[in-house]
């Protein structure tokens, strides 16, 4: 999923991470906790590594080809399928979040009122922001219509886009990151940690594609 062109920074944060000033040593205390060997947990780091790897290596065949267009003999039905197909994955990558939280122990810290209240916020927040990306950029904005050539006529610049740049996947890490607090999950806070980074590697490849998209539509409009 993705926006019009946009610059990668998210919230000034994921696009801007500097993996080599983060204390690992948080890392290591969750890991404590954590049974990587779980399957359920395996699972789930599974989906949420591939599903932003599906979306963008299917999305950029289909610009390059028009496969999926060809096949369904419109590039809004091609849209509408691959929308459909990523909606599942997302369903799976969720369910699959939540076996793993639940196989975990959880973290006594964290347990209580604030911690779940705090949680809770998060995940309104989160809430909030991908419903109003769903809302400002449609379903095919939201699901690569940009790849296949249904293009936005103007950049979005209305709320959440007025405050941050990639609000449906910041929305979608804190909606992690408050479930997993909410559950007082090590498991779930290292599973958002993942998500966090997928995301931020998924915003390096699709940020400059999209551009190049929207430049080259520039160009031809000249």
């Amino acid at each position: 999923m993705y926006q019009p062109p946009h610059s990668l920074d998210c919230c000034g944060g994921l696009g801007n991470v500097d993996y080599s000033k983060v204390d690992f040593s948080a890392m290591a205390f969750l890991l404590s906790y954590v049974d990587v060997t779980d399957s359920i947990f395996g699972v789930a780091v599974f989906f949420i590594a591939f599903n932003p790897l599906f979306w963008n290596l299917v999305a950029r065949w289909e610009h390059r080809t028009r496969a999926l267009t060809r096949i369904f003999r419109s590039p809004y039905t091609a849209c509408y399928a691959l929308g459909a197909v990523i909606l599942l994955l997302n369903f799976l990558r969720s369910h699959c979040f939540e076996e793993a939280m639940k196989r975990q122990p959880k973290l006594e810290a964290l347990d209580s009122l604030p911690g779940y209240y705090a949680g809770a916020g998060l995940v309104a927040i989160g809430v909030v922001f991908v419903l109003s990306s769903f809302l400002a950029l449609g379903f095919v904005g939201t699901f690569l219509g940009d790849y296949f050539g249904i293009l936005m006529k103007a950049k979005v610049t209305c709320f959440p886009f007025s405050v941050l740049d990639n609000p449906m996947y910041c929305g979608s890490t804190a909606i992690y990151l408050g479930w997993a607090l909410m559950l007082a999950s090590p498991a779930g806070l290292l599973l958002t940690a993942i998500v966090a980074l997928s995301y931020t590697i998924a915003l390096r490849y699709e940020g400059p594609f999209t551009e190049e998209i929207y430049r080259q539509k520039a160009v031809k409009s000249q």
